[in-house]
């Protein structure tokens, strides 16, 4: 197939098909579909109580779903766990570690479980930022350094996919960072990487293509620039013109064929408009005696795309 988001060839290597749980009278996932490419960072977005780590939990069978198909390197995960999830590391949103052993008793005790060489720790523990405090016992670890150690203990194994339930949940700055920081080394090195978030500037910082999830069910699946064009949702044109602005000059700008807003903040004037009328916008400007000391272009953000999108579908349950 045609990854959508590098129009390159490329495989899928997860496959979820009208994936359905209920708890109760709770529909927590209603028929969400979706695939995943080779190498993709793919972002499962939504706010809290969307249905996106029960989507996670059902894909990995840690839940069993009521309906649907998931497949994972061509394995049925309903049929054949065993083999669907032997390339796959998970991050829980809350990662549960053994808070009177070390970082490296951790990890050497998972490699164990999984059957995997103890050489394999310690390079992990220092990809991760963690070889200073490896022999330090995890009880008196920051939540920065948990989700380090629950990041290194998903890679045990060297998977080939990796599921990240909220990974920047509760960091600091610095953390989000660090975090950031690995998904993207991890993408370059080919890992397929799927993550959960409601924290729209940090899905938008490290995928190729979301999937926005409202209510339990799948409001759109597509690139951020795709979504964008999709909603008709025109880039904005920024121009910091001082106190040079003729009064006339707004109604003339919103005359012009392409621009759909416009607004003057002190000394900038933000206009939105299609990117074939930028071009007119400045001559306006500058025509009409208006001097431009700087301009930006800003593109739709995530969030706006985010915002149209799940209020247009009813906002989460």
């Amino acid at each position: 197939m045609v990854c959508e988001s590098c129009m390159v060839e490329s495989k899928k290597v997860l496959e979820v098909s009208g994936l359905r749980k209920s708890f109760g009278s709770v529909q927590a996932v209603d028929d969400i579909s979706f695939s995943v490419c080779s190498g993709e960072v793919f972002g499962l977005l939504g706010p809290n109580g969307a249905g996106k780590t029960t989507t996670l939990k059902s894909m990995l069978g840690l839940v069993v779903p009521d309906g649907g198909l998931v497949k994972i390197e061509g394995f049925d995960g309903l049929k054949d766990p065993k083999n669907a999830r032997k390339n796959v590391g998970f991050l829980p949103e809350r990662v549960a570690l053994y808070q009177n052993l070390t970082a490296l008793q951790n990890l050497e005790l998972f490699a164990q479980v999984k059957g995997v060489s103890l050489s394999s720790c310690i390079p992990l523990l220092e990809q991760v930022g963690l070889a200073d405090a490896m022999n330090r016992r995890v009880g008196g670890f920051s939540k920065g350094m948990l989700q380090r150690l629950g990041l290194a203990r998903a890679l045990v194994g060297s998977p080939s996919v990796l599921v990240l339930d909220e990974p920047t949940g509760g960091l600091d700055p610095r953390g989000v960072v660090e975090i950031r920081n690995q998904i993207l080394e991890l993408k370059k090195s080919g890992v397929t990487v799927v993550l959960s978030s409601h924290i729209l500037s940090e899905v938008q910082a490290v995928c190729d293509r979301v999937a926005i999830v409202s209510g339990g069910r799948l409001v759109a699946v597509d690139t951020i620039d795709n979504l964008s064009s999709g909603l008709a949702m025109s880039p904005k044109v920024v121009l910091d013109v001082g106190e040079s602005l003729p009064i006339n000059i707004m109604k003339d700008l919103e005359a012009v064929e392409g621009v759909v807003g416009v607004e003057m903040r002190g000394c900038m004037l933000h206009v939105s408009c299609s990117r074939a009328s930028m071009a007119g916008v400045v001559c306006k400007v500058v025509a009409a005696g208006g001097m431009i000391r700087d301009m930006q272009i800003i593109e739709p953000s995530l969030e706006e795309v985010f915002m149209k999108l799940t209020s247009a579908n009813g906002g989460g349950k």
